[in-house]
């Protein structure tokens, strides 16, 4: 079953100077239920272009990106935000952690926003089982500042699955880390796979991870390849 669907896509951006430059070409991919999906590229390639259409962060210039078979921009401004909410979770480049909430506050967050009351009280009990998942059990009451980098970006993956996403998109969520970390996160998406069944998209520049994947596909200069 095919979840994500981009049928024919471009996305061009029109700059000041009013040359265009061709971020997508013609892109037609899938990405099927159950996935671990990686999109190789260098930068510049299109691949996290591709990505923020994929969620409906980006209109395509042409070309329809279709969502469990609904066009996604056939859809009303809330009817999109309201379903992103529910499908995606999205891990970036950087953490983005708050710096003034402690780890268990910053994973919480997305259901805080949601709910009321005896709302929080679940949402901190899913905080706190998603970091034992992630391995930060004992970080709960620690501050971003306090946290190394690979473990901010743990603390970023648990965020992301707050909302029992089908959907995780991750753009670069290694790039800023050394090589141990960097495999140890991507070593953390394979356990989230195994264990949740979660659909993950993730862009990288690493030739290096495109083994942890269960599909690989490449781009370059906004073509896959």
């Amino acid at each position: 079953m095919n979840m994500i669907t981009l049928e024919n896509v471009t996305k061009d951006y029109i700059l000041e100077d009013h040359n265009v430059v061709k971020a997508l070409r013609g892109v037609t991919m899938m990405v099927e239920k159950g996935e671990f999906l990686v999109i190789l590229g260098r930068s510049g390639s299109g691949k996290t272009t591709l990505l923020n259409l994929a969620a409906g962060l980006t209109r395509p210039t042409t070309g329809k990106v279709r969502l469990d078979g609904t066009d996604l921009w056939s859809m009303k401004d809330a009817e999109q935000s309201r379903l992103r909410s529910q499908k995606f979770g999205f891990i970036f480049q950087f953490p983005s952690l708050l710096p003034t909430l402690n780890v268990l506050e910053n994973t919480a967050l997305p259901v805080i926003f949601k709910e009321k009351g005896n709302g929080h009280e679940r949402a901190y009990q899913r905080a706190e089982e998603l970091l034992e998942m992630v391995g930060l059990d004992d970080k709960g009451i620690a501050y971003p500042r306090q946290l190394s980098a690979g473990q901010q970006q743990r603390v970023v993956i648990a965020r992301a699955l707050m909302n029992k996403p089908e959907i995780l998109l991750a753009d670069e969520p290694t790039s800023d880390l050394d090589e141990e970390t960097e495999q140890e996160i991507v070593e953390l998406f394979g356990k989230i796979h195994r264990e949740t069944g979660t659909t993950i998209v993730m862009v990288t520049h690493s030739s290096q991870l495109t083994g942890f994947g269960t599909r690989t596909i490449s781009m370059a200069r906004g073509e896959v390849i």
